[in-house]
């Protein structure tokens, strides 16, 4: 069990992180950066796997993910709450079984470090809370952005 408080951080760090790591691929233009620092990260460990050519349905749906990733790591920060804690691990979860179906099936080896990061919050999250009962009190604890 962990304190209110402590799981308050932990959903925070997790929006922080999909902040950082998702805004870029909001547009078509940041996300081409984006890949390119992949490319070069994944040549700097010595991968030679390379990521595929991006045609516009496949931009489409990066930029979708990327959009409303974006905005679901904004709500989370302007308004953390518990509820929105154990949303995110369902997400998260949802989230690391695709990247597992990708990888066994011939995605990019980097999206393993993604997806130890999905399990590890998405347990974080999942963690029962000091006092707090599935529909009790503490169900709606929230910090201030």
């Amino acid at each position: 069990m962990i304190g209110t408080s402590t799981y308050l951080r932990v959903v925070r760090a997790s929006a922080w992180y999909d902040l950082m790591v998702t805004i870029g691929f909001a547009t078509p233009w940041t996300f081409a950066a984006i890949l390119a620092g992949l490319e070069t990260i994944s040549s700097l460990f010595g991968i030679t796997a390379r990521f595929p050519v991006f045609e516009p349905a496949h931009m489409l749906m990066a930029n979708l993910l990327g959009s409303i990733v974006t905005v679901w790591a904004i709500l989370r920060l302007r308004d953390t709450q518990v509820r929105y804690g154990r949303y995110d691990a369902a997400g998260r979860f949802l989230f690391a079984t695709w990247q597992l179906y990708a990888l066994l099936h011939g995605a990019h080896p980097i999206v393993w470090s993604f997806l130890v990061v999905e399990v590890a919050f998405g347990i974080a999250q999942v963690l029962p809370i000091d006092g707090v009962r599935c529909r009790g009190n503490g169900a709606r604890a929230s910090v201030a952005g």
